[in-house]
């Protein structure tokens, strides 16, 4: 008796659990929230769904240019160059690891097997580190929603700050090393299944894909599910900018991230570190934000570290390395957004 009870109290759980995850997806989130509006505060429906609808619209542009580079990119393999930046004198490496890590069209996750094949293969850490915090922070994709959102000066200072990020990352990481640190980086474990070995790294592009079945087909894969991707998240994130702007008032704002321009910038980087938000979400919501009085170089910090310390980038370094280049990679990614914040703050 007691089995089929409790049985049948974990297929009730499992059903709320499964409920609960429906109702908090991205495409539900978009729905409900202005319906809850419309009961909670019919007044402001309106608003709410203009400002939304408004600020999408204006950032279609930016999608449509996204979507088709990513495409590119990934029909291409042009991200199968990369394995030829980590070759070579160790200056040379970090500073072309850097470079590209703000062009290449992998996510957190996807960087995994990559990174993990590198170490495996002797690529210096120094290099990877440069290629690992440069990489999150900025992509094509993301450049052009931040465009779209917040303004080219905001996308060029963020695609800078990519790079000094991953410069800095790269020579501290090269210091460090230099004084004993860091003699194993990689864990046993991602040693033995890297699922990237050095021998498999496929270093030949495809440039003129469209001549190819297989590459058309990844261009159309790719192009598909960005679009779906991008329109999803850049939904929730106008209609959380739109309740942002509707119900927050300025002057909370200000009195949180508006105040000097140092205390903001450590708040908004410190506010930054835990928030999960993805580099599409992130800019309209800084948008926001700004628009209720945060300093901009608040905006640049909080951006930097949250793309950083996201949960997939987080996870992607814990996976494979040892804990003190974990730490190394906070640590940096923390001081280096700050410095970001303060430099943009001082630019503008």
């Amino acid at each position: 008796m007691m089995h089929a009870v409790n049985e049948a109290i974990g297929a009730h759980s499992h059903a709320a659990i499964g409920l609960l995850r429906r109702l908090l997806s991205a495409w539900a989130l978009v729905v409900l929230l202005p319906l809850t509006v419309l009961l909670l505060d019919g007044d402001a429906f309106a608003d709410v769904v203009r400002l939304a609808a408004t600020s999408f619209l204006g950032t279609l542009p930016y999608i449509a240019i996204a979507v088709v580079t990513i495409a590119v990119l990934k029909a291409a393999n042009a991200d199968a160059t990369l394995a030829a930046a980590f070759e070579g004198q160790e200056v040379r490496m970090i500073i072309v690891a850097a470079l590209i890590g703000g062009l290449a069209p992998f996510c957190s996750c996807e960087v995994i097997p990559f990174i993990a094949g590198l170490l495996a293969m002797g690529a210096p850490l120094s290099a990877i580190m440069a290629f690992w915090l440069s990489s999150p922070l900025i992509d094509p994709p993301t450049l052009f929603i931040t465009a779209g959102a917040l303004g080219w000066d905001f996308a060029i200072g963020k695609a800078v700050a990519a790079v000094g990020t991953g410069l800095a990352g790269g020579f501290s990481v090269a210091l460090l090393t230099r004084q004993g640190l860091f003699a194993s980086s990689l864990r046993s474990s991602a040693r033995n299944s890297s699922g990237c070995p050095a021998d498999e790294v496929e270093t030949r592009p495809r440039w003129k894909f469209w001549n190819e079945a297989e590459g058309r087909a990844v261009f159309a894969s790719q192009a598909t599910s960005n679009s779906l991707f991008l329109a999803k998240w850049l939904s929730v994130a106008y209609v959380f900018e739109a309740l942002l702007v509707t119900y927050v008032p300025a002057s909370f704002v200000a009195s949180l991230v508006g105040g000097s321009e140092f205390s903001s910038i450590v708040v908004a980087t410190l506010v930054g570190i835990p928030a999960y938000l993805n580099g599409y979400v992130a800019p309209p919501l800084i948008s926001g934000l700004i628009d209720q009085g945060m300093v901009p170089g608040a905006g640049m910090a909080f951006m930097v570290a949250g793309a950083i310390s996201c949960v997939p980038a987080m996870i992607a370094v814990w996976s494979i390395v040892r804990p003190a280049v974990f730490a190394t990679y906070l640590g940096l990614g923390l001081v280096c957004a700050i410095l970001s914040g303060l430099v943009f703050q001082m630019l503008v």
